[in-house]
């Protein structure tokens, strides 16, 4: 039985199913366990674990759009977000010991805690008084014990006035400070302004900065991982100086941009009866649009 050594064992289940199968399986999410994922996941949990005290750890990361950053939060929620305790009876009694809530498109702080309580999927009326709301916040997150708050998009609390800014933040400092718990802002750069509004919030935060990411040993190795999920029969070699160097160029370092070029030249491959991706093929997508170009692509009919 002939062995397929750069395929992992799920994409050889799916090897030689149909050509829809197949183009089906290329759209689903898949997660690169690089040693940026894992160091930034043991930071969390580090975070997690802090014993409460008065000044608790907290962290911005930032970095531009489609590098990756909403996939780690999910790895890491997906890990953390529910698990079981019971009280003294055997009972079992609510335990969410991580939070991810998405800022709403503007600042408030009335925004801020209706984000959180969705993030709970319970009831709350989004109509009650700012009091009302920040009570059922602070009550549920003192009930399911949460150990840490993550907020996707922080960026967003730039969407104000200076004194919804300044009252949002302040609202932020509050929950830190009366749940003795971290908390973890994420966005994209013009987030690191929001600490530059408030000279007590830049000292509670560090910062950590995703960057595109380099042509170097690393890039490789994330190219050699992404094609192990690639259903083709033959070992395309994308890591390879020439691919590598071409792929890179294209996709400009971005994560995201990188696995959607691979995919696209992935489905060209397996529509054309090829079972590898060639370097013809990838020129084929030179003009790929990368997501630092902040413009539409535009996407040619093939009829």
């Amino acid at each position: 039985m002939k062995e397929y050594k750069h395929l992992n064992q799920e994409t050889i289940d799916i090897l030689f199913s149909s050509k829809d199968d197949k183009l089906f399986y290329l759209e689903s999410p898949i997660f690169i366990d690089y040693p940026r994922t894992k160091e930034l996941m043991q930071i969390f949990e580090q975070m997690m674990k802090t014993p409460k005290r008065p000044r608790m750890p907290n962290l911005l990361l930032i970095g531009e759009p489609n590098i990756g950053k909403t996939s780690i939060l999910n790895k890491f929620y997906n890990k953390y977000s529910s698990e079981e305790l019971e009280d003294e009876n055997g009972y079992s009694i609510p335990y969410r010991p991580v939070i991810l809530a998405t800022a709403h498109t503007k600042a408030s702080e009335k925004d801020l805690y209706i984000a959180i309580l969705e993030a709970f999927y319970t009831y709350h009326n989004p109509n009650n008084t700012l009091a009302q709301l920040r009570h059922q916040m602070f009550s549920l997150m003192n009930e399911c014990k949460v150990n840490l708050l993550i907020i996707d998009e922080i960026h967003h609390f730039l969407n104000g006035t200076p004194a919804q800014q300044r009252d949002v933040i302040q609202a932020l400092k509050n929950i830190g400070t009366k749940l003795q718990i971290p908390i973890i802002g994420v966005g994209i750069k013009d987030a690191a302004l929001i600490l530059g509004t408030d000279p007590q919030l830049s000292s509670r935060f560090d910062i950590i900065r995703l960057d595109s990411w380099e042509l170097d040993t690393s890039f490789r190795g994330l190219v050699k991982a992404f094609e192990k999920y690639l259903p083709l029969e033959k070992p395309s070699n994308l890591a390879e100086q020439d691919k590598c160097t071409l792929l890179y160029n294209i996709s400009q370092g971005n994560l995201g941009d990188l696995h959607k070029l691979i995919v696209a030249c992935s489905k060209y491959a397996i529509e054309h009866n090829f079972e590898e991706i060639t370097i013809d093929i990838i020129k084929k997508f030179k003009d790929f649009k990368p997501t630092s170009r902040l413009v539409p692509r535009e996407i040619k009919l093939k009829s």
